[in-house]
């Protein structure tokens, strides 16, 4: 099964519609690219993406797999009871899904249907803001799109499908949310759509911790700028997010490893 550190495995492509393929290769491109932009954290955490035309299936990787070996075919289909539907074979690893993954994803993608894709990270920045109790401020235009992001008070590891309600509650409809003293999740209507709000609220925690870093006062901006700036950002008012830039990240994959298409 391992050749030169690499898992084989075998293609799960026949296996599959080709909707539920093409949400295979971008689920595993957003895997990659989470950790080339340094939001991975060695195999925890977790990325889903729901399966076009099966309703409450979704796809998440497996656990045991690192962020940059994860590719289409290792992917695992699972319900939102949490019963595996469809997994690659994977030997004498025999890996399974992380349960936390389950509880958190499994809640978004069941009450909020239009969700594609839902991240989740433990990237070192997002974790140092979600330990601030003034949590992310508007300090630059990127964070700007984040002015009204959520919060959700941290319960321990998100184990017990007791804490869905109140995940549910906070997120509310929005796209982005802080865990606190945990970390950071964002969501999009696709794969897509939620990197991008995933890598722009990593950029705005960075930013923040950088500007802190050098004690000394924020340029304060109006609030009626702020709340403009914000109004700018959101769907109502511009087109969605991805459209332009995924294509982009995909060629980038390509020409780095295409071994996520397999």
């Amino acid at each position: 099964m391992v050749e030169n550190g690499i898992l084989k495995i075998e293609s799960m492509k026949n296996r599959c519609t080709p909707e539920e393929w093409q949400a295979r290769v971008d689920l595993a491109a957003c895997y990659r690219l989470v950790d080339i932009y340094g939001m991975s954290d060695m195999m925890a955490n977790h990325v889903s993406c729901n399966v076009p035309g099966q309703e409450g299936a979704f796809l998440i990787n497996a656990y045991g797999m690192m962020y940059e070996e994860i590719t289409a075919s290792s992917l695992i289909k699972i319900d939102i009871h949490g019963n595996i539907l469809d997994k690659p074979d994977f030997g004498e690893l025999n890996y399974g899904i992380n349960k936390a993954g389950y509880v958190i994803h499994s809640a978004i993608h069941e009450a909020r249907p239009e969700v594609r894709c839902i991240i989740h990270t433990h990237s070192w920045a997002s974790m140092a803001v979600s330990a601030l109790e003034c949590g992310l401020l508007p300090l630059t235009q990127t964070a700007m799109r984040f002015l009204k992001i959520a919060y959700h008070d941290y319960q321990g590891v998100v184990l017990n499908n007791e804490e869905k309600a109140s995940l549910l509650e906070d997120l509310g409809q929005g796209e982005a949310l802080i865990l606190r003293n945990h970390g950071a999740l964002t969501v999009g209507k696709s794969v897509g759509e939620a990197f991008n709000w995933a890598h722009r609220l990593e950029l705005a925690c960075h930013s923040q911790l950088a500007a802190m870093a050098c004690n000394t006062p924020f340029t304060k901006v109006a609030p009626e700028v702020l709340e403009e700036t914000w109004n700018n950002y959101q769907p109502s008012t511009r087109r969605p997010y991805g459209l332009m830039e995924w294509p982009a990240l995909l060629r980038k994959l390509d020409r780095l490893d295409p071994s996520y298409r397999t």
